[in-house]
């Protein structure tokens, strides 16, 4: 019952990633100029929180029956109800958040009460941005501030939540040092030698929220070294089909969030497996 709860809350949160990422979208067009009509009017439509949902078509506002998750999209065979141009949000997204609420359940590390239960609602919280990171970074190749502040923020609110009111806290925090200088330190060297050409300032700025998150020396080296490895096992095939080469923008972003969802859920078996390795 309680994973079924969780993938039906992962629905409606993946909707809510789903006209996010369209939202932000288009007020960053607005904020460059490409848009002519009035802004303040147009922002207004577009708010998340004073907005009605609407077709990014037609503009007409939805009814409440057009969206419920998935079920909305499969009964309007993916159009709009009014204009019937193809819907252009994905019930792919909304699926893979229920299916991560529904995992993160199943093989939370920790216990699901005190500080492990704390934890596991924050991180539903993450799963929440980084779905919508990682859509947007698909899509557009850039991981917004608008996004990655609000997680940053997060971490650091959870962080003082564990030394506040949990033992051991001030262990927790020597960890997020050591994540964030890691995860990020490397981020930011790699950017200043390549001045922007081999990673992306997002990048070391999304490197701070996995640093607190996943804290520690050897777990943050195990979310660079996965998020490596997944990076070219997508990137190796499509470089021998010849459908990229080597100037192909391929973004980093989804790859070190898909990481850090391992580690933050496998990273002890990975830790325990590397203590014991023969030799």
């Amino acid at each position: 019952m309680i994973v079924l709860l969780l993938a039906i809350l992962g629905l409606v949160f993946g909707s809510f990633v789903n006209a996010l990422v369209w939202r932000l979208h288009e007020q960053e067009k607005i904020a460059d100029g490409r848009v002519l009509k009035s802004k303040r009017a147009r922002l207004r439509e577009l708010s998340m929180w004073r907005g009605r949902s609407m077709c990014p078509h037609c503009h007409h506002q939805l009814a409440a029956k057009d969206l419920v998750p998935v079920v909305s999209w499969l009964w309007l065979h993916g159009k709009c109800r009014y204009c019937h141009h193809k819907i252009e949000d994905s019930p792919a997204i909304e699926l893979v958040t229920a299916l991560l609420f529904a995992i993160s359940y199943l093989f939370w590390p920790a216990g699901l009460h005190g500080l492990g239960l704390m934890q596991f609602y924050f991180f539903l919280a993450f799963l929440v941005g980084f779905v919508a990171l990682a859509v947007y970074d698909l899509r557009w190749f850039l991981l917004p501030d608008r996004i990655v502040f609000p997680l940053i923020g997060l971490a650091v609110v959870e962080l003082l939540a564990t030394l506040i009111f949990f033992h051991g806290g001030w262990a927790a925090l020597g960890l997020a040092v050591w994540g964030v200088a890691i995860a990020s330190g490397l981020f930011l060297v790699l950017y200043q030698v390549s001045r922007g050409e081999w990673i992306g300032g997002g990048d070391v700025k999304l490197g701070i929220v996995l640093g607190i998150l996943i804290g520690g020396p050897i777990r943050s080296l195990l979310l660079l070294f996965i998020a490596s490895l997944l990076g070219t096992l997508v990137s190796l095939p499509l470089l021998i089909t010849a459908k990229a080469n080597k100037k192909t923008l391929i973004p980093f972003g989804p790859f070190l969030l898909t990481a850090a969802v391992i580690i933050e859920l496998f990273g002890s078996h990975f830790v325990d497996w590397l203590n014991h390795f023969p030799g």
